[in-house]
């Protein structure tokens, strides 16, 4: 099982617009039309509750959404067996159960803490970042408060438009792999 991070981020670094995450639409058309691509490929889509919460995602019969909150009983009416549930596991938990379940992927579209959690405890196999050309100065970090040294490596870096839109893909390197 493949597990994909996936974020678009302004040149210095930020994934919200001057810390504003209502803020949905600063990133092009074209990252814009490659993330609705890409969700619609995927059916385990993991978020937390600050992405959830601003624009909450209608479950569907298509994608299995899991939305990780420390307060998962405050969502209880709003879970759906097979489409979406709202829960306080692990993110080791969580991909242990889809990896027994057969899952061939899962797509982790943040925020910053649950991005965080996953990358800290190695089980991020890809990083899919849509670099924009804006500069915000103010705005969230998609890794935040911890120290973390992963490595990894370039798989492909596509120009998507004029402007400069860069979408990028690389593989984290784990184990042998950094030994080379």
């Amino acid at each position: 099982m493949k597990t994909i991070l996936i974020f678009v981020s302004t040149l210095d670094g930020k994934i919200t617009k001057w810390g504003d995450s209502k803020v949905r639409s600063w990133s092009s058309k074209n990252d814009q039309d490659y993330f609705d691509s890409v969700w619609n490929d995927t059916r385990i889509i993991i978020m937390g509750s600050g992405t959830y919460n601003p624009d909450p995602v209608k479950p569907d019969s298509r994608h299995h959404f899991i939305v990780m909150t420390g307060n998962p009983e405050k969502y209880r009416s709003r879970d759906e067996p097979g489409r979406i549930e709202f829960t306080s596991q692990s993110p080791f938990s969580i991909v242990s159960r889809f990896e027994r379940e057969g899952e061939e992927r899962l797509l982790i579209v943040g925020g910053a803490h649950i991005a965080t959690s996953f990358l800290k405890d190695e089980l991020i196999d890809e990083l899919w970042l849509t670099l924009e050309p804006k500069i915000f100065g103010i705005g969230a970090n998609f890794v935040i408060k911890e120290k973390l040294d992963i490595r990894l490596k370039l798989i492909s870096c596509t120009t998507a438009n004029q402007q400069g839109t860069l979408m990028m893909k690389y593989r984290v390197l784990h184990g042998e792999e950094l030994l080379r």
